[in-house]
């Protein structure tokens, strides 16, 4: 029998992701690193594990095999699941207790409970589809979500409640709203209180936002999915905030929600008061306000303020154990920690996130002068130490005395999960993930006078004086969602697209984290022109660069989501340059995307429809002249098939030729085999008809 394809076995290995630790966190006594895990390279169905740190032995503590006939999914638990890119199955997400005594899961709807010390999974008999179960610090309660309600009950089963019930048919206690989910980095709804007599909990009313009506082409006689989906420049969900307490007692949480509607992310320890931070619609004003909550009464303890917007960093706000307010504010050219009202860090560093407050001491995720390197620094008030040094991308998190980080390199196919106790290697993590087969030829750049962080791919077997190479740009290119970082995930399918006779460049540029404010907000109220440039001036100064390596007259584009946005651009404005797209579930009119993310680049569309007009790709389709070819997923809720709709309408209205290749019941990422191999087939023999 042949092997297996790189596409196929890229879609059968979800990337070659599949059998990877994940989802990592310390026990608190530190004893033990739980994860979840699947059994091999191709199994999908993760399994919740514990690493002894004395022994370095791995312990299977719940098994979805031995749990379970087959997985059904909700529809709350699939839209979870697409928030957040979830494409495994098995046991998604669980949480522990202080101790991590006792680990809580959902799986096919159903509430389970895990003894880490024995190992005993049993199942808790509670009203289903169960969603997101929270136990309380003192492993005595769950909270979890069923039927559009906040309930509670205790880990031995009894006393099973609901804390709050729906009072509408829109109406959701303990959830996310997709906007919060989506583009808030805030996947939750629900917080314990530290001595677990009470609940924080968000209730969300989708009832103003309007419906969205998705059906399948491909399957006429079932009827359309209505979902609740705002676009830019309607009414967003209406969120607030009650303390609920297990004794039955409901407190509403009081600030200004109509200057302040979204609620960003909460946090409660026994360090202080609970919480929040809120932003205005426009995203430029975002405070920090205190809870009382026996009154639900707020106090604001900080204002930040941005003539664009103000950037979200997970982890904050915080307390630290001496009480002093722990956030994240854009100044003096970089995104620095400031504990109390003094900034720990300063450029060049770019603090990501904030991973742990500890005594005297703040983890976070850094980038410096290279944004294609993420590190862990540990820091104080005395300054900032590197935790980790060596070129690549790593993470962590930490408690109980251990640090666990997670590192990948361009040297190595897969990361490495290291455990250390005070600086001491103690452990690391096994994986199961399969190795992808490729030589990867990933070369680091940065072009221009903007020294635009860029990787170069060339076909394996290349040597030099061979070429000039067909051009193939594969980037991302929009805000957030980096593309060029220093490990190997992230460019196999470049590679792969490389051997097939490309050279293939990736190109991040303005609007891109890990370089700054400035950087980020240069494409405020322009989506399209910095972003464009970009990749023209480093395919050019590549060119430049390397003479006789690529051919100007062959270059195409191809990209997903924002990218598949991009590429449209590139031929649509740039056919002196780009001979050919790829369009691949792209957004077309921005008027069709979400509130918070579309209004945040470009103001309300009711305010500003010329901002919105000059970043759509509709005006432009009779300029078309280079082949396109528009992919969409039939059931994408993301980025909704309308957009390749009505792109493929103006083109056609204009008389322009081009190809639309509808992908049957896929959303915005395919995941089955046969639709991920034969796309990307599809894809290369698009572009070689294309380029000739």
């Amino acid at each position: 029998m042949p092997a297996a394809s790189f596409p196929r076995r890229s879609a059968r290995t979800q990337g070659f992701t599949l059998g990877a630790p994940r989802d990592l966190t310390t026990a608190g006594d530190g004893s033990a690193v739980f994860f979840l895990r699947s059994a091999s390279g191709t199994d999908r169905s993760n399994a919740l594990w514990a690493l002894d740190v004395a022994t370095g032995a791995e312990r299977l503590l719940a098994d979805p095999a031995t749990l379970q006939e087959q997985e059904q999914v909700s529809a709350e638990e699939q839209a979870r699941r697409e928030r957040a890119r979830e494409r495994a199955g098995g046991i998604t997400g669980y949480a522990t207790d202080r101790t991590g005594a006792l680990i809580t899961f959902a799986l096919a709807g159903r509430l389970f409970v895990t003894a880490t010390g024995t190992g005993s999974t049993r199942e808790l008999a509670v009203p289903g589809p169960v969603a997101d179960p929270r136990l309380d610090a003192d492993g005595r309660h769950v909270a979890y979500l069923a039927a559009g309600a906040l309930r509670v009950v205790a880990v031995d089963g009894t006393g099973d409640r609901p804390l709050a019930e729906p009072d509408g048919p829109d109406v959701t206690w303990g959830a996310a709203e997709f906007i919060a989910a989506e583009e808030m980095s805030r996947p939750r709804g629900h917080w314990w209180s530290p001595d677990g007599a009470a609940v924080l909990a968000a209730r969300v009313d989708e009832s103003p936002v309007g419906h969205l009506h998705l059906g399948d082409p491909a399957e006429p006689t079932r009827p359309p999915t209505v979902l609740r989906y705002p676009f830019a420049g309607t009414p967003n969900a209406d969120v607030g905030l009650a303390v609920l307490g297990l004794d039955g007692g409901r407190t509403d949480v009081r600030w200004d929600r109509s200057a302040f509607p979204y609620l960003v992310s909460a946090h409660w320890s026994d360090r202080g008061r609970p919480l929040i931070a809120v932003q205005s619609r426009d995203q430029r004003t975002q405070l920090v306000l205190a809870i009382d909550p026996a009154t639900g009464a707020t106090e604001e303890l900080h204002r930040d303020e941005d003539p664009h917007w103000v950037d979200i960093k997970t982890g904050v706000p915080a307390w630290t154990p001496r009480g002093e307010l722990v956030r994240v504010e854009a100044a003096a050219g970089s995104y620095r920690l400031v504990v109390g009202d003094r900034p720990w860090t300063s450029a060049p560093l770019q603090v990501r996130s904030v991973l742990d407050v500890g005594e005297d001491d703040v983890l976070v995720s850094t980038s410096g002068d290279d944004p294609a390197e993420v590190h862990l620094h540990r820091v104080t008030a005395a300054g900032a130490e590197p935790l980790t040094t060596a070129p690549g991308v790593h993470g962590g998190t930490r408690g109980g005395g251990l640090l666990v980080v997670t590192s990948a390199t361009l040297d190595e196919p897969h990361a490495r999960v290291r455990v250390f106790r005070d600086g001491v290697h103690a452990a690391e993590l096994g994986s199961h993930a399969e190795d992808h087969g490729l030589r990867l030829t990933t070369e680091l750049l940065r072009l221009g006078d903007r020294e635009l962080s860029s990787a170069l791919l060339l076909p394996a077997d290349h040597r030099p004086g061979d070429g000039p190479l067909p051009v193939l740009l594969d980037p991302y290119g929009g805000p957030k969602a980096q593309r060029v970082l220093s490990r190997q995930q992230g460019y196999l399918t470049s590679q792969w697209f490389a051997d097939q006779g490309f050279a293939v460049l990736i190109t991040d540029g303005r609007g891109m984290n890990g370089r700054g404010p400035e950087w980020e907000r240069a494409i405020a109220d322009d989506l399209a022109g910095p972003v464009l440039q970009d990749q023209v001036d480093a395919l050019h100064a590549l060119a430049e660069r390397r003479p006789g390596l690529v051919d100007l007259d062959r270059v195409a584009i191809r990209g997903w989501s924002f990218g598949g946005y991009l590429a449209g651009l590139a031929v649509l404005r740039r056919p002196d340059v780009f001979h050919a797209a790829v369009v691949g579930a792209g957004v077309v009119d921005w008027r069709l995307y979400d509130t918070h993310y579309t209004e945040r680049y470009l103001g309300d569309p009711n305010e500003r429809p010329e901002i919105y007009r000059a970043n759509s790709l509709l005006d432009d389709a009779a300029r078309l002249d280079r082949p396109m070819l528009v992919v969409h997923g039939t059931v994408d809720d993301n980025v909704v098939p309308a957009h390749a709709l009505r792109l493929s309408a103006a083109l056609t209205a204009a008389a322009r030729p081009h190809t639309v290749l509808p992908l049957p019941g896929v959303s915005h990422f395919p995941t089955d085999e046969v639709t991920t191999e034969n796309l990307l087939l599809m894809e290369v023999d698009f572009l070689r008809r294309a380029l000739g």
